[in-house]
């Protein structure tokens, strides 16, 4: 029978050092505050990046500005610009500064809203708003499964890439053959490979702070990790208006 109340019990062991074990308990406390403060940010300008997509879109749906831009070259341009800037982050984020990424990011974003002003011409404002939360809701829980689980998701991450490749050569095809299934298709694929890689890309970004913690990347990963957040969140939700929105 063990007893519990022995002082010889309570005794630190041999080859124990409580000073030690005192420096790690605060240690790890330390690093779980920096992770949580790493990841706020990240959902604090993935967040931000939203919402400014969401106030020029509207801007421009509401004052004429995207019919306009509709009948001009400037579509192209307007369409075209984000995907540019997404490409010149991910393989100049070596070269570029933290502060240089900042801007490129708010850029980006001010562009997708001007970009996605012609949902407000298709779809009804009622219809965008009741998808956007839905998205927002699906969103929320599947990064915090991201992050709370302990499951390896790492081996999703092939697998959700080749879906994204396939769903791009699907919607070029669907360009030429305009079949309403195959639309269809595309949407619901969409919906569901966007929310798988919302949970990898969340835990993608917390493992990773484990080797950049103290770096002088950490703070480009915060803007390139709110960059792939904010592209699973527009995706999922462009991909749930596509069959779910209501038209005008």
């Amino acid at each position: 029978m063990a007893n519990w109340n022995d002082p010889q019990s309570r005794r630190t062991g041999f080859g124990a050092s409580p000073g030690l074990e005192g420096a790690d308990v605060a240690g790890r406390v330390g690093y779980d505050m920096g992770l949580r403060k790493h990841m706020l940010s990240i959902y604090n300008y993935m967040a931000s990046g939203v919402l400014l997509t969401g106030i020029v879109a509207m801007l421009m749906a509401n004052s004429g500005m995207t019919q306009v831009m509709m009948g001009t070259p400037l579509k192209w341009l307007v369409m075209l610009s984000p995907l540019a800037i997404v490409f010149a982050m991910s393989f100049g984020q070596n070269r570029f500064s933290a502060g240089t990424l900042q801007l490129m990011f708010w850029g980006f974003a001010a562009l997708m809203g001007a970009s996605m002003s012609t949902i407000f011409l298709v779809y009804t404002g009622q219809s965008i708003a009741t998808t956007f939360f839905a998205t927002a809701g699906a969103f929320a829980g599947l990064s915090l499964f991201g992050y709370t689980t302990k499951k390896d998701l790492s081996g999703f991450g092939s697998f959700l890439v080749m879906g994204v490749i396939g769903i791009l050569i699907a919607m070029v095809i669907n360009l030429f053959v305009q079949s309403t299934i195959l639309q269809l298709a595309i949407s619901i694929l969409g919906v569901l490979i966007f929310a798988g890689l919302t949970a990898y890309d969340t835990q993608r970004l917390k493992m990773q702070y484990y080797q950049l913690a103290g770096t002088e990347f950490a703070g480009k990963a915060i803007i390139m990790g709110a960059l792939s957040l904010y592209l699973d969140f527009i995706n999922m939700f462009q991909f749930l208006l596509a069959f779910l929105g209501g038209r005008e």
